[in-house]
């Protein structure tokens, strides 16, 4: 049975609170001055020198040069070129751009942002970029971190949000898929398919600042540690507008009918076109679960766990390990021991044997964790993830930073990749040598690195790096772009992918040359100038036209 899941437009409702234009929250929830000098005499401490507290920007102070074209009338009513808008719309959500944000520094901001309320506004929006030549920058949530929304440069940019595409359309009960346009944030995707007793069940960090569109178009990892672990695992279909026209995939559940449409869809990056909605696999939600936190007195007993786990195919929603380091600062372990995380979920089945026969592997190498540690709900929908080490982590997990440290000395990033396991303890020992040496280098002082699995295969896992370093005001961006580039290398040079899930944007583009076939890239540049003649779709992401 299929379903109209809403008849509601974007348009009539009330506009939602505004986002912070250089902090990862609201404009509510911004950090204030007294919180950032209480931090900065913490860190005072710590670096054994005096950090003062610039205060919180005031976007009024910002000079932003003027629109270098003017919206035509019929697009005025869904266009912007006021400061906030363009401003917001500068950066996405990485370290750097958070700091060049906070400087009032909008060197190249788009000259337009583009609201269009339905796909005949975003089809005529797009057809003034191709006719005037204008750079068109496809913008979700804006929680890219590798600079895969910043306006390149270009004569005029009109970025085109589609925050105003918002609802899930329909819902096909029999089937388990929704039509969900491409601009929801996860938050409001999940209010509307809960009513219904459906979830997506997707959740990276960004969640709450991120939208379906994005995921699709970055490969999006989520909640789901093994099996379902992409955004791709979800896509049934998907519609997406090009200069060219409309791009729309037959919704099916598989096919072997030549190379999948949707496949040149996931993870296009806004070069090929504008996903304006999808088909999507949900599934109902879940009221069975179990959980455990099991403790480990090396790293490699660990992993080797894991490594078990995931290739008996239980295929546990969550399977985490954190090494010693990450397991002491942010699951409150003492820095000596590892800690592995298993957790499974259904909306209809007992999870009890799937969590026995997990402990019972993790025992078996090692592993500690006693029986009244294992958490189960039997279809109470309680969670059990929540307290103890385990608890501990979600929490700091789930409590991604709103800034506060901006612009103080802290230099604080992560990077993420994937590795086959039989390659797996040389590429670590290679990327932690190289990186620490690195660290070593740029901040003087033995640097803090440490490394958890957000995801892992049957034939490997997919590691995420953590580091910090206290560094010198003013200098925080600098000091960054060398350790990024010592790990970007590092994880090239041993084998690895450059990235997992955070895509590449133009961050990512040299280490990205270099893992791609060059004739993939040529087929890409086809594909390219089929869809997009002018170039004009986020140029400098994934290949030049």
């Amino acid at each position: 049975m299929t379903t109209t899941a809403t008849t509601a437009t974007s348009g009539t409702a009330a506009p939602p609170p505004r986002r912070s234009f250089w902090a990862w929250c609201l404009e509510s929830e911004e950090p204030t001055d007294a919180e950032r000098a209480d931090l900065a005499r913490k860190l005072s401490e710590r670096a054994g020198t005096a950090i003062t507290a610039r205060p919180v920007p005031d976007l009024a102070d910002a000079e932003l040069r003027p629109p270098r074209t003017a919206v035509p009338d019929s697009l005025a009513a869904w266009c912007a070129t006021d400061t906030y808008e363009r401003a917001f719309h500068a950066y996405g959500a990485h370290f750097t751009d958070r700091a060049r944000a906070f400087d009032l520094d909008f060197p190249n901001p788009p000259d337009v942002v583009a609201h269009p309320r339905d796909e005949a506004e975003l089809a005529a929006t797009l057809d003034w970029c191709a006719s005037a030549g204008h750079v068109a920058i496809p913008y979700g949530g804006g929680s890219s971190v590798v600079w895969g929304v910043n306006p390149p440069e270009a004569d005029t940019v009109v970025t085109i949000a589609l925050d105003r595409l918002d609802q899930v359309l329909e819902i096909d009960d029999t089937s388990r898929a929704a039509r969900i346009q491409a601009g929801v944030f996860g938050p409001h995707l999940e209010d509307q398919l809960r009513p219904h007793g459906f979830t997506l069940r997707h959740f990276p960090q960004s969640f709450r600042f991120s939208t379906l569109g994005g995921w699709i178009v970055t490969r999006s990892g989520g909640h789901y540690a093994t099996n379902h672990t992409h955004i791709d695992d979800f896509v049934e279909s998907v519609r997406m507008l090009t200069p060219k026209g409309w791009w729309e995939s037959r919704r099916l559940p598989g096919s072997g009918a030549g190379p999948s449409p949707d496949r040149l869809v996931l993870g296009s990056e806004g070069t090929l076109g504008i996903v304006s909605e999808a088909w999507m696999r949900i599934q109902a939600r879940p009221s069975f679960r179990a959980t455990a936190g099991i403790v480990f007195d090396t790293w490699p007993a660990g992993y080797e766990a894991v490594r078990q786990l995931a290739q008996a195919k239980l295929w546990p929603a969550n399977l985490r390990i954190l090494d010693p380091a990450e397991a002491g600062r942010a699951a409150g372990l003492d820095g000596t021991q590892a800690l592995v995380i298993v957790s499974f979920e259904s909306a209809e089945l007992t999870q009890r044997h799937n969590i026995a026969q997990a402990v019972e592997i993790a025992r078996a190498c090692g592993g500690r964790v006693e029986d009244d540690e294992v958490r189960v709900s039997d279809g109470g929908g309680e969670p059990t993830g929540r307290g103890g080490a385990v608890g501990a982590w979600r929490d700091a997990f789930i409590g991604v930073g709103n800034g506060v440290e901006t612009s103080l000395g802290l230099v604080a990033d992560t990077f993420e990749t994937s590795i086959t396991w039989d390659r797996w303890p040389e590429f670590d020992a290679v990327v932690r040598e190289r990186v620490s040496h690195a660290l070593r280098q740029v901040f003087g002082h033995e640097p803090m690195l440490s490394c958890r699995f957000t995801h892992v295969y049957t034939d490997g896992p997919a590691p995420y790096y953590t580091w910090s370093g206290m560094g010198r005001q003013g200098s925080e961006t600098q000091m960054w772009s060398e350790v990024k580039h010592a790990a970007s290398e590092a994880i090239a040079d041993a084998g690895g992918t450059i990235t997992h899930h955070h895509a590449v944007g133009r961050m990512h583009r040299p280490q990205y040359d270099r893992q791609r076939p060059e004739l993939f890239a040529e087929a890409l540049r086809a594909a390219k100038g089929a869809l997009d003649p002018g170039g004009i779709l986020n140029p400098g992401v994934l290949i030049d036209p």
